[in-house]
């Protein structure tokens, strides 16, 4: 008994060749993609803008802005708190965004190892 692919699958080396040729081009995007998430910078704030962080794609913080009304050498506590917040939501932001990104050209296949 012969084994029937669905339509689409096997065709013979011409649409094998097109199925290389295709996730290479796929592969191309993608890499062309990641060089481009990794150094968009996004700026996220915390505190109602005290704490404001730039971090890029590639998830290297580049920059940290406190307002001096933040700045109070009796309560260290909350400043801290504030950077970690704005360092984490950064963090979020990236990886939500990168993974939209990726997501375009992917269509939606959830290729382990990725992200």
């Amino acid at each position: 008994m012969k084994a029937r692919l669905p339509k689409g699958m096997g065709g013979g080396p011409s649409n094998m060749q097109a199925m290389i040729k295709q996730a290479q081009k796929m592969q191309e995007d993608m890499e062309n993609l990641q060089t481009e998430l990794d150094e968009k910078e996004h700026e996220v704030s915390a505190g109602g803008g005290a704490v404001t962080v730039k971090i890029k794609g590639n998830r290297e913080l580049v920059s940290v802005n406190l307002s001096e009304d933040i700045v109070d050498p009796d309560d260290i506590e909350t400043l801290q708190d504030l950077i970690i917040a704005a360092v984490n939501e950064a963090i979020k932001t990236v990886d939500n965004y990168n993974s939209e990104e990726m997501g375009k050209i992917t269509s939606g296949l959830n290729v382990p190892g990725l992200m």
